[in-house]
């Protein structure tokens, strides 16, 4: 394009209508279909023109974006049936301790005691427990189901009484049993 000064153009808008229109088309800015043809002519590539927002104005298509779905669903999918299952193998392996602890404290209470204990909450006065444990399935520190039997298990002790402790949760464990018969 041509600078023009501001007498050269005033100098040219005196001149003829027919003469403006050859200037026009000489020194006008031809329209994208001009420049198009003008360009395959010379050989050149064709000029591609942008929007102003084009480049400053970045994003995903919509189907980029459905495909990004589709592959964190499929990631989901795949992990959350693994994590729930890896959250009831500790809740499991929490449950047996607690059941092996309890059953423990109750072996050494009726040794040192010569007496089985009468309720599980004899064991946390005595010292035995801490606190009576939460049942990892129940939530609650309540449920655990004491069974009592009349025999003695040794001959020094003088009184029956708690000589197992068994998980109040109700359900099957992943081995097939049931918590309560743990």
């Amino acid at each position: 394009m041509v600078n023009l000064s501001p007498t050269r153009l005033l100098r040219l808008s005196s001149r003829s209508v027919a003469e403006g229109s050859a200037f026009a088309s000489r020194y006008a800015k031809p329209s994208g279909l001009a420049l198009f043809a003008d360009r395959k002519q010379k050989g050149l590539q064709p000029l591609e023109y942008a929007s102003p927002n084009r480049n400053t104005q970045r994003g995903f298509t919509l189907i980029e974006l459905m495909i990004v779905m589709v592959i964190i669903g499929l990631l989901a999918a795949i992990a959350v049936p693994m994590y729930v299952q890896s959250v009831r193998h500790a809740r499991e392996a929490v449950l047996k301790e607690d059941l092996r602890t309890m059953r423990s404290a109750i072996d050494s209470y009726t040794v040192d005691k010569q007496k089985a204990p009468q309720a599980l909450d004899d064991l946390v006065q005595a010292g035995y427990l801490k606190s009576m444990p939460v049942d990892p399935f129940t939530h609650r520190s309540d449920t655990w189901v004491p069974a009592q039997d009349d025999t003695l298990q040794s001959l020094d002790q003088t009184e029956a009484g708690i000589n197992d402790v068994h998980s109040g949760a109700q359900g099957a464990a992943s081995d097939g049993t049931s918590y309560s018969t743990w």
